[in-house]
């Protein structure tokens, strides 16, 4: 019986031990499992900061190509301004060329009908005696 008995203490023990093992053991894990929960933690908020900060950057980004496309809008509308009025004088010009040909040509008309009334006066005067 004693050595029954002292085989169930040192099964006991040997239990006891094991258990206070697998207790160091469960309590690394859990440690462990803290660690990595603290550490997923962390990235999380580096992450969600690292994410406001480049929406930031987006929102400030695109306010400035905002301001840099109505900037272009009106350097464009201007130059079309500019242009149109370019156009509005070089169409000015063309119409004031034409009626200096057309007057260019009323002229050369008006030359010949002269010219042809002057030879008709020389050929009369040189029909009438003096």
């Amino acid at each position: 019986i004693d050595e029954t008995n002292n085989r169930i203490d040192e099964t006991n023990q040997r239990i006891d031990n094991l258990k206070d093992f697998l207790l160091a053991r469960i309590d690394e894990t859990n440690n462990r499992i803290d660690e990595t929960n603290q550490r997923i933690d962390n990235l999380k908020d580096f992450l969600l900061a690292r994410i406001d900060e480049t929406n930031q950057r987006i929102d400030n980004l695109k306010d400035f190509l905002l301001a840099r496309i109505d900037e272009t809008n009106q350097r464009i509308d201007n130059l079309k301004d500019f242009l149109l009025a370019r156009i509005d004088e070089t169409n000015s010009r063309i119409a004031r060329l034409y009626e200096v040909i057309v007057r260019r040509e009323e002229h050369e008309k008006l030359e010949r009908r002269i010219t042809k009334l002057e030879e008709e006066v020389a050929s009369l005067k040189a029909k009438i005696p003096v």
